[in-house]
């Protein structure tokens, strides 16, 4: 099969009912190779044609969802340089809407000789061992769905374990628990109702890794804090199958959660991925672009600065890695409808050279970033204009609403459960007027919106949680910034802060 030249936008792998279109960015690339998979797992491998700003593309007519697919990147490989491109590594697809299998481990996932860090690379195939993205189908009957919208004083979000909840219910069929449609399974929701519970916010369920250091000991990742994949649901929490199975069953559990009037937020891990240091296997990022995808030393880039005590930070500073995650957070919202997002550690995704010297490196407690937690909601959908814009306001430190904390009996899996209680208007004018205290907890909203102008938050009091996971309630009358980001559905969405416009009260 021979492709043809496609085009370079979307990226990822998109099927238009004729075929699929495969674009991935890479600088440091001098070829790529589209490895296509049979139901045997025989390998072809077909050249993608075109390179368009750094993009490489092409188009494959008949290939459609269901398709196991990577890619093999040819490039320079000179560790001391942060070079790392070895086409005898298999790789999953950044933007892959879903995932198949997880890494066996072998020393052939590994770029390097062992024991040869800065040596010639590995020339062990790692494709029988590697995961596989997988093509995937837009199409959803979503029918009537709707976001439910509750006010954030009327809002209890309850932290769940996709598996955890269900895994040991009774009352939930035996072949959905631990799975999407156990959560979404009616005495799953039941109970989340009887509970008062509006919103659940899902413990990571982006593609994740059980790395080689647990699989060894006979341990399991089980929070999930260790992505590889930022578009595809986890695959093992799947009763369907691992084809592309697990983004339909993913999109049928928003909706019947959405029927039961519950929103569905996400927890995301933004700021590093499973691949870990120098030390660490190539499943992705590092064979694509490793210098464009991390922050790597500036004494030394063989080196990873480790923002977050897992060996890698990723480079939000680089264009097409904050488009990789603001494509990311459009994905879930406009395709997955999901409602909002909690961002783990933060701070790490939106580091500056010029606060954090690149000595800190490894040293930075990773304790202080753990207990950021920057809350978020989405409006709906993001709509186009006759511009063809859509807007999006960046997070920013907007306090959230009052909230004070309540527990109540969670089943297995779950952390904890979330309320809060509205506070009289006198109270929150007197906040909002107050001076700014000189330490303050904040917590970070987004809010697609269908105007260019996004709307005032109330000034509100906040709960802040240590690294120890105590709430303490956060003094009144901080400063409050809403920033607002404009930028074309598909666009790099690059716009630094300083150009975009800015709302402050005090």
């Amino acid at each position: 099969m021979k492709l043809r030249p496609g085009r370079p936008v979307p990226l990822g792998a998109s099927y238009d009912g004729n075929g699929t279109n495969f674009a991935l960015f890479s600088e440091a690339a001098t070829r790529v190779e589209l490895c296509l998979f049979d139901d045997n797992g025989k390998e072809s491998h077909h050249d993608l044609p075109e390179s368009t700003g750094f993009v490489w593309h092409g188009y494959g007519t008949g290939i459609g969802p269901g398709q196991r697919y990577g890619f093999r990147v040819h490039g320079p490989y000179v560790p001391a340089e942060g070079k790392r491109c070895n086409p005898a590594k298999l790789l999953l697809d950044p933007y892959a809407r879903a995932v198949e299998g997880l890494p066996k481990w072998n020393e052939a996932l590994y770029a390097y000789v062992p024991g040869d860090l800065d040596g010639a690379p590995s020339n062990a195939d790692s494709g029988p061992f590697a995961p596989r993205s997988i093509v995937t189908n837009p199409y959803f009957d979503w029918h009537d769905d709707r976001q439910p919208r509750h006010a954030w004083n009327d809002t209890i979000v309850y932290e769940v374990h996709v598996k955890g909840f269900t895994q040991t219910q009774p009352d939930v069929p035996e072949d959905l628990r631990g799975k999407y449609l156990g959560l979404a399974s009616r005495p799953a929701i039941d109970y989340l109702r009887r509970l008062g519970v509006t919103a659940v916010e899902l413990l990571p369920i982006h593609q994740f890794v059980h790395s080689q250091q647990l699989v060894d000991k006979g341990l399991r990742n089980y929070w999930g804090y260790d992505s590889i994949g930022f578009f595809a649901p986890h695959n093992e929490y799947s009763s369907r199958g691992q084809r592309g199975e697990q983004v339909q069953e993913f999109k049928q559990m928003v909706k019947n959660l959405h029927q039961a009037d519950i929103e569905v937020f996400l927890d995301v891990v933004f700021n590093h991925t499973a691949e870990g240091n120098h030390l660490g296997p190539m499943l992705s990022f590092k064979g694509i672009d490793n210098l464009a995808y991390y922050r790597t030393t500036q004494e030394d880039p063989r080196f990873y600065m480790d923002y977050t005590g897992t060996g890698n930070t990723l480079n939000m500073r680089h264009p097409n890695v904050l488009q990789l995650l603001m494509d990311s957070l459009r994905y879930w919202i406009q395709e997955m409808h999901v409602d909002g997002f909690r961002f783990d550690l933060a701070p790490p995704s939106s580091i500056s050279s010029s606060r954090i010297p690149s000595s800190a490196g490894s040293s930075s407690s990773p304790s202080r970033g753990t207990s950021a937690r920057a809350a978020t909601r989405s409006a709906t959908s993001p709509r186009c204009g006759a511009s063809g814009t859509a807007n999006i306001a960046t997070p920013a430190a907007i306090i959230g609403a009052a909230r004070t904390r309540r527990s109540a009996s969670l089943p297995t899996g779950s952390r904890a459960a979330r309320t809060s209680t509205r506070r009289p208007a006198a109270a929150r004018t007197r906040a909002s007027t107050s001076s700014p205290p000189t330490t303050a907890s904040r917590s970070a909203t987004w809010s697609p919106t269908t105007r260019s102008t996004t709307r005032r938050t109330a000034r509100r009091t906040a709960t802040a949680r240590d690294t120890t996971g105590r709430g303490t309630a956060a003094p009144r009358g901080r400063r409050t910034t809403t920033t607002s980001m404009r930028f074309a559905p598909g666009s790099s969405a690059t716009s630094s802060p300083r150009s975009c416009s800015r709302r402050a009260s005090r």
